[in-house]
C-alpha cells in the first residue's frame, strides 16, 4: 500500500453543498441580491471569491469582499454544520489509517472551517496533515503549489502516493507533481476531468481495495513495495 495518500475535502470525503449553498442564500439575501446562477452542488470546489463572483453576479471588488467576509461569518458559525460525510468514509479512512498509509488533506476550504468540520464529524484524527491554500501567506496560487509543500514537508515520494479528489483541479494537482489519481466520480466535479484517472472510485468503501490494488500494480512495475 502507497505510504502516503492525499484527499481533496469537499466533493470527496463530506458533501459541504447544503451548508454552502445556505450560506450563500442568506448572505445575498441580506445584501438585497438575487443569486446569478442556480444554487447547486457542481458550483462546490473553487476558492470562494470565485464562486461568490459568479453566484452574486458582482464585479466591483470592494463589493464583493464584503460579500466573502460576510460569507466567512456565517459559514464559520452556522453553515458549516449542514456538512455531511459520504457514506463509507469514516471506515474508509480507519481502514487505511490501520494499514499504516499516511492521510493528508489538501483543499481550497479555508482552514478555519476545514478544521472545525473535521473535528465536528471525528474525522481529524485519520490525517497526519490538514493543508490548505490559506495557510500560508499570501495564499498559495493553486491546489498544486499546496501539494507540492505538503510532498516537501513530509518528505512525500511521488512514486509512492496517491491522490484521490473529485476535480479536474485535483487531477492536475496530482499530475503536476507526479502522483497517481484517483476520480472520486460520486463527487461535484466530474465533468473537469480531462485525461483519464489512474482509478475511478464510485463509492468510498472501495478505495482501500483500489489502493492495494494500484500498489500491487507499482510493484510490478518498479520491484519496489
Amino acid at each position: 500500500m502507497p505510504a502516503d495518500i492525499l484527499f481533496d475535502l469537499d466533493g470527496t470525503l463530506i458533501d459541504s453543498s447544503p451548508g454552502i449553498l445556505a450560506s450563500f442564500g442568506r448572505i445575498l439575501a441580506a445584501d438585497g441580491l438575487r443569486p446569478a446562477v442556480p444554487l447547486e452542488a457542481a458550483l462546490i470546489g473553487p476558492p470562494l471569491a470565485v464562486t461568490l463572483r459568479r453566484v452574486s453576479g458582482i464585479a466591483d471588488e470592494v463589493r464583493l469582499a464584503g460579500l466573502v467576509e460576510a460569507f466567512k461569518q456565517d459559514y464559520d458559525t452556522a453553515g458549516y454544520l449542514g456538512t455531511e460525510v459520504f457514506p463509507g468514509v469514516a471506515a474508509g479512512l480507519a481502514q487505511l489509517a490501520a494499514a499504516d498509509a499516511r492521510l493528508f488533506i489538501v483543499t481550497n476550504k479555508r482552514l478555519v472551517p476545514t478544521r472545525r468540520i473535521l473535528e465536528a464529524l471525528g474525522l481529524a484524527q485519520f490525517f497526519a496533515g490538514i493543508h490548505t491554500r490559506d495557510e500560508t501567506e499570501p495564499p498559495a496560487a493553486s491546489k498544486a503549489a499546496v501539494t507540492k509543500r505538503i510532498l516537501a514537508r513530509y518528505g512525500i515520494d511521488p512514486a509512492q502516493a496517491l491522490f484521490v479528489g473529485d476535480s479536474g483541479e485535483d487531477a492536475a494537482a496530482a499530475r503536476e507533481n507526479g502522483l497517481r489519481f484517483i476520480h472520486a466520480a460520486y463527487g461535484y466535479g466530474g465533468a473537469g476531468i480531462a485525461a483519464a484517472p489512474d482509478a475511478v472510485l464510485r463509492h468510498f468503501a472501495e478505495l482501500p481495495g483500489i489502493v492495494a490494488a494500484l500498489s500491487r500494480r507499482a510493484w510490478a512495475t518498479t520491484g519496489h513495495p
